[in-house]
């Protein structure tokens, strides 16, 4: 517990003594006299001198002190609860009687003149059992209040290395998956066009290079230029049944993006509608003012879909969720399909 500290008990310990002794520094300021009870009676004493006033603070701040230090020691052994709180009772009600059989025993005198009066006694066992049960109840609210903070500290970092750990295994299902596809393309070309596979060979290196690389995010200027490497790929595939538009303000360039977000709604677009060259398929990259980017394109769905584990859009959408606590938004309307994720201002 780093809140039980020696300096800690030290500042704990001078405020006590300097709350119990706030009557005699009244009584020294203003030099009236004090009155202490007796045997027979109460007879005044002279003005109060600073003596008295200085070895009561001490003795009180001693006290305190000794019970602190008691107190967290105790706090940080290794014991059942229940079991540490009685020994932190006892122990502290034992040494407090003790201290104050020895300090009571302890005689000042407040003036030297004759005859001298009786000796100035320190409050004795109320005020040192007063000084135990504070030392009790504020040593127990700070234990509580650094455990509490402990407790959350651990649980926040475990919640962290968990959404770590399922960011981390999100993305390793997406380059399986990419890599899957990207073969299965380049089995199709080689049955059809032996130029265009080794064309596409040569692209799909870069594309991989990008893929290699482990950061959680990008700027948005280097995913579209992946993206524009790997819509070549499709090109290659699909040739002019592929159209891609890019509205992308300038601004936006050094804004954050999860890698491989457009690559997954891109290829998200090609899995699911009929790509032909009497029917292209126009995807549309657009930034928006509202810090965000939209891919957008025209719901014409296949026949029969292309295979696949259908992880893109859900795994996309649970990677942001995971690292950024922001939504993606998904939208069908007037046959159109669109895809809008946040842009995040890292800087």
């Amino acid at each position: 517990m780093s809140r039980l500290t020696y300096r800690t008990a030290f500042f704990l310990a001078l405020m006590i003594s300097l709350l119990l002794n706030v009557l005699f520094l009244t009584m020294l300021l203003y030099g009236r006299n004090a009155v202490i009870p007796g045997e027979g009676g109460p007879p005044p004493h002279p003005a109060l001198s600073a003596q008295p006033m200085i070895m009561h603070f001490v003795f009180n701040f001693l006290t305190a002190f000794a019970l602190y230090l008691l107190n967290f020691k105790l706090l940080k052994t290794d014991m059942q609860p229940k079991l540490r709180l009685a020994l932190i009772i006892i122990s502290t009600l034992a040494v407090a009687m003790l201290l104050s059989y020895f300090f009571s025993n302890v005689q000042i005198y407040c003036s030297d003149v004759e005859p001298r009066p009786k000796p100035f006694i320190r409050g004795g066992i109320v005020r040192d059992f007063f000084i135990a049960v504070i030392v009790l109840l504020t040593s127990q609210l700070m234990y509580l209040s650094a455990k509490q903070q402990q407790t959350a500290l651990e649980n926040k970092t475990l919640l962290s290395e968990n959404m770590r750990a399922r960011y981390e295994s999100l993305k390793n299902q997406v380059d399986p998956h990419f890599l899957f596809n990207s073969l299965n393309t380049l089995n199709s070309l080689i049955k059809i066009d032996a130029d265009k596979a080794q064309e596409y060979v040569q692209e799909l290196s870069y594309v991989f290079r990008y893929t290699l690389q482990n950061r959680e995010l990008i700027p948005l200027e280097e995913e579209l230029q992946f993206t524009r490497a790997y819509c070549h790929l499709m090109k290659i595939r699909y040739g002019e049944g592929l159209q891609l538009e890019y509205c992308i303000d300038e601004r936006y360039n050094d804004y954050r993006i999860v890698p491989l977000s457009l690559q997954i709604l891109t290829e998200n677009a090609i899995k699911h509608n009929v790509v032909s060259q009497k029917q292209p398929l126009t995807i549309t990259f657009t930034t928006r003012d509202d810090y965000s980017i939209t891919v957008s394109n025209p719901i014409r769905p296949k026949k029969e879909p292309e295979e696949g584990e259908g992880i893109g859009l859900t795994n996309l959408a649970e990677r942001y969720r995971l690292m950024r606590q922001r939504e993606i938004i998904v939208k069908r309307d007037d046959g159109i399909f669109e895809v809008t994720i946040p842009l995040i201002k890292d800087w």
